[in-house]
């Protein structure tokens, strides 16, 4: 089974090209989930599994694979939806998320699929497990959704916004306030930890939910006259979003001689060299992994520098 994914490292070529490609799987019933394939270390056979004394609800237990000791998750209970009950044939999918790793527990692992973002919908309005996704797409004539695991995490170990004290009391920072900012993530809790840190700056923020929006909303400002670099102090933006990724907004912006000064952060959940190579690609000022309130007030502070140098 883990040789699904042997072929990860040649795929690097999709970001950049408003592609990506999904792992798609099930839980407990018919319908297919997927989640983004740069965010899989691997699929496998459920391990041992050992239980842990007061653990979340969603939480099986713990696995040790080469060493490292992992969380497993039920992933189907997380969204909502009846529980798994795992046993020595259950399958497993192995992530990385904001600088932490975690086993997924699943139903089964279906396939993995190269899309075009512009096939990536948001998802409908509406309540039960439609709190939990980013977005939806459809295969073979098939409803695919796709999780916000992101929400599910964070509803597992709540992260900090707080800002430490020492990083408020910077007197550079003094030049945020009223400054505006633009935030473009797909995710809610993801523009909720922004919001909820850039506002102890005292900015002015403005959100939209994919890179098609923040275009939109970019060019439209640009039509009236403003002058985009006195307006906005910067750009953060996710990665993967429906209709077009953070990659393709910020060629895009660098394509519009109105918009091509912006200062743009990739905000994302994904990490490594990886990422790194693609932002210089792409044209991005900067990278910072999900999600670390001292380090995005740092870039803050980054930006502000270049004003006054």
């Amino acid at each position: 089974m883990a040789g699904i994914l042997d072929s990860v490292d040649q795929r690097t070529q999709l970001v950049g090209e408003n592609r990506l490609e999904i792992l798609m799987f099930r839980l407990t019933g018919r319908q297919l989930f997927a989640i983004n394939v740069f965010k899989v270390q691997e699929v496998l056979q459920l391990p041992k599994l050992t239980l842990i004394p007061q653990r979340h609800p969603v939480v099986c237990g713990v696995v040790n694979l080469r060493g490292q000791t992992l969380p497993v998750i039920d992933l189907s209970q997380a969204i909502g939806m009846r529980p798994l009950v795992p046993d020595q044939n259950s399958t497993i999918i192995v992530t990385e998320y904001n600088r932490s790793i975690q086993a997924f527990l699943v139903g089964g692992v279906d396939r993995i699929l190269n899309l075009n973002w512009e096939a990536i919908l948001p998802p409908p309005g509406g309540a039960g497990r439609q709190h939990y996704l980013t977005a939806i797409t459809k295969v073979d004539d098939q409803i695919v959704e796709v999780i916000d695991v992101e929400k599910v995490l964070a509803e597992i170990v709540p992260m900090s916004t707080r800002v430490s004290e020492d990083r408020l009391s910077d007197p550079v920072l003094e030049r945020a306030r009223g400054r505006e900012v633009l935030l473009v993530d797909d995710s809610s809790v993801a523009i909720s930890q922004l919001r909820d840190t850039l506002t102890q700056l005292g900015m002015k923020l403005h959100v939209a939910s994919d890179g098609l929006k923040a275009l939109n909303l970019l060019k439209k400002w640009a039509d009236t006259g403003e002058v985009m670099t006195d307006k906005l102090l910067m750009i953060f933006t996710d990665a993967e979003m429906p209709e077009m990724d953070g990659y393709r907004l910020t060629t895009e912006i660098r394509q519009d001689p109105r918009l091509r000064g912006l200062y743009v952060v990739m905000h994302t959940s994904l990490s490594g060299s990886f990422n790194d190579a693609m932002v210089k690609k792409v044209g991005c000022d900067n990278f910072l992994s999900k999600f670390q309130p001292d380090k995005l007030v740092d870039v803050v502070r980054q930006r502000l520098q270049l004003d006054i140098t």
